[in-house]
């Protein structure tokens, strides 16, 4: 019996030193886990070892049941100085990967910068504000009655024709100019007042160097008593003055449905004249259209294109440059 003893008691020894070893080379907890249930699992090496306890005698039991608690003791706590050390481990490392060094510069992001479109009607409408006029606000989508009839523009009218329309369901179209908006205006409001809008207009057009579909306008509207042609040339020279320095200015006569008499005023740059504004006193038929009486008020309107006006500020020489989202020429503004 002497033997079994002995053979058990080198076994337990044998165990204890490749279960330290395998504990010390463990690379993660994962497999620190796997050698605790390889040796201290129920059907782990200890226990195995251990069922060869029946043969000894009662006597020799307790000494290798006591070296068997003193190998189970060290197991653990190598497993656990181990486990230990391998978070600690785990922890510095995902530290490391995830440290932040405060010090290094950020990524630099491209500063936003007004579109040049936008910057100029920002600049029509500070200049207008300061004239005294209010700047008011109404829908792209118009019907019929408010983007023509309106303003004196019935059906058969041949003035239809100057501007191919964007047409839309029931009745419904895409506004062709920002003179829509007076109308919805004097319909809610009395005289006298001064009123300006800006906004985006449609039409059905080819596209060019100097033409678009989609372009945008501003619009004022003055209306009240007396007022005369001498009061709309002396708003608009004094609003080119503000816009473009000292210029030479000129009035010619036009046509425009909604106003009567109608001109076009020219701003000479070098040798050229360029039209930028079309404007004329309000017809007394778009007053009886709105309720005004034609006898006691007056009013005059003009219309100034953006892009025009920002072409001409900036020396752009293609108006296809404003709707191209081109980082390079936008980021020049």
């Amino acid at each position: 019996m002497q033997d079994e003893q002995d053979i058990l008691r080198q076994q337990l020894l044998t165990l204890q030193e490749e279960a330290l070893t395998q504990v010390a080379q463990a690379p993660d907890l994962d497999a620190l886990e796997q050698i605790r249930i390889e040796y201290l699992g129920k059907k782990g090496k200890l226990s195995k070892i251990l069922g060869g306890m029946g043969k000894l005698p009662p006597a020799a039991r307790p000494a290798i049941g006591a070296l068997a608690n003193s190998f189970k003791e060290a197991l653990q706590s190598s497993l656990e100085e181990r486990k230990r050390a391998l978070a600690e481990a785990q922890l510095q490392a995902r530290l490391e990967a995830e440290r932040l060094d405060v010090t290094m510069p950020g990524p630099r992001r491209p500063l936003g910068r007004i579109h040049p479109l936008q910057a100029t009607i920002d600049r029509i409408l500070d200049i207008l504000v300061g004239m005294g006029y209010t700047v008011v606000h109404g829908p792209e989508i118009e019907t019929e009655y408010y983007n023509f009839e309106a303003l004196n523009t019935p059906a058969d009218h041949p003035a239809r024709d100057m501007q191919d329309t964007l047409y839309l369901e029931n009745g419904y179209l895409l506004r062709t100019q920002t003179s829509s908006v007076q109308v919805r205006y004097m319909e809610q409001h009395q005289p006298p007042f001064r009123i300006v809008h800006a906004g985006r207009v449609m039409r059905r057009d080819s596209v060019d160097a100097t033409h678009s579909a989609v372009f945008h306008q501003v619009e004022i509207l003055a209306v009240g008593e007396n007022l005369t042609f001498t009061d709309l040339k002396g708003t608009l020279k004094e609003f080119v003055r503000r816009l473009l320095g000292q210029r030479e200015t000129r009035f010619r006569p036009s046509y425009f449905p909604f106003t009567e008499p109608s001109a076009e005023m020219d701003v000479r740059f070098g040798s050229k004249w360029l039209e930028i504004f079309g404007c004329g006193m309000v017809d007394p038929n778009v007053f009886q259209a709105v309720g005004y009486d034609p006898e006691r008020y007056t009013g005059f309107a003009a219309g100034i294109g953006v892009e025009r006006v920002a072409m001409l500020l900036h020396g752009i020489p293609d108006i296809r440059l404003f709707y191209s989202s081109d980082l390079r020429f936008l980021s020049q503004f």
